[in-house]
């Protein structure tokens, strides 16, 4: 007679990521800013295993401007919240998502002739 194995959980598989209500906050406040402007018109957030995704796009139908990355595993490292340009480049990363917004915040000003 065989015995099964016995089932195992497995602890390490992370929860879901997401943004808190405070990290949503500084997010949307920016957002809110730029679509005031005209710069930005669409938000898609995408919650998975290990990031937590909100793109911001010009148009619905394009690809995303730009990318607010958290990752949790980072945090420790380079700094769980980074931006990502279009083109895959990251802008801008670091522990304090109001500072690694900054980045976007310049995009919005202009010179005036």
């Amino acid at each position: 007679m065989s015995a099964e194995p016995p089932i195992q959980f497995h602890a390490n598989i992370p929860e879901q990521v997401s943004f808190d209500r405070r990290e949503l906050g500084v997010i949307l406040s920016l957002y809110g800013r730029m679509v005031a402007s005209g710069e930005w018109r669409d938000y898609g957030i995408s919650t998975l295993r290990e990031v937590a995704i909100f793109s911001v796009f010009r148009r619905t139908a394009e690809h995303p401007l730009y990318r607010i990355e958290k990752r949790p595993k980072l945090r420790n490292r380079q700094g769980m919240y980074a931006v990502v340009g279009m083109d895959g480049h990251v802008m801008r990363r670091g522990q304090d998502l109001a500072m690694v917004l900054r980045v976007l915040e310049r995009k919005q000003i202009h010179s005036v002739d």
